[in-house]
């Protein structure tokens, strides 16, 4: 039988799961990393969320994507290939599902890394939205086999409408917030 994916309850150790190893990336990557910042459902306060900590590294240059996927290799991150990967390489660790951790790279200063954050920041300022939004999760969890990569991306691409209209929403109200 197919296992449902799993919306748990927010975890306020979810912050310190993304500091510690968001320390360990900042460690192996040095000055290639811009920014590294906590991004997607674990991100936001109160969030219920599927319990995976995903992490946004902001580079200067997402070409050569070696330089960047060799050093997050060695801390046990796999480079998936996708056709996402000239906007946004995702890596995620371990290697087999469940997965931790996902880590997307991204331009620094450019616009993947500004809707990701601008649908952060309006989540973490707009509560009834992020109802809205788990919601819409657990509707589409329910029909998701875990252990299917493929229903898993179909659950990923069934948000897209949604947070596209929220980062259209966010982006010209000022979002994101930055430092």
């Amino acid at each position: 039988m197919a296992k449902p994916l799993q919306i748990a309850p927010y975890d306020p150790g979810w912050v310190l799961q993304f500091e510690s190893e968001r320390d360990r990336i900042e460690r192996r990557l040095g000055k290639l990393a811009c920014r590294i910042d906590h991004n997607g459902s674990t991100s936001v306060p109160e969030l219920e969320a599927k319990p995976i900590i995903d992490i946004q590294v902001s580079v200067k240059q997402l070409q050569p994507i070696h330089a960047y996927a060799r050093p997050l290799s060695t801390l046990g991150y796999v480079h998936m290939l996708h056709v996402d990967d000239v906007v946004c390489p995702f890596f995620h660790r371990p290697r087999k599902w469940p997965h931790t951790h996902h880590v997307h790279v991204v331009q620094f200063g450019g616009q993947e890394e500004r809707r990701t954050l601008a649908f952060r920041d309006f989540l973490r300022d707009h509560r009834e939205v992020a109802r809205e939004y788990v919601a819409l999760k657990k509707q589409l969890a329910a029909l998701v086999n875990e252990a299917d990569p493929s229903s898993r991306e179909s659950y990923a691409n069934a948000k897209s409408e949604f947070i596209d209209h929220v980062v259209q929403i966010a982006l010209a109200a000022g979002y994101p917030r930055w430092l």
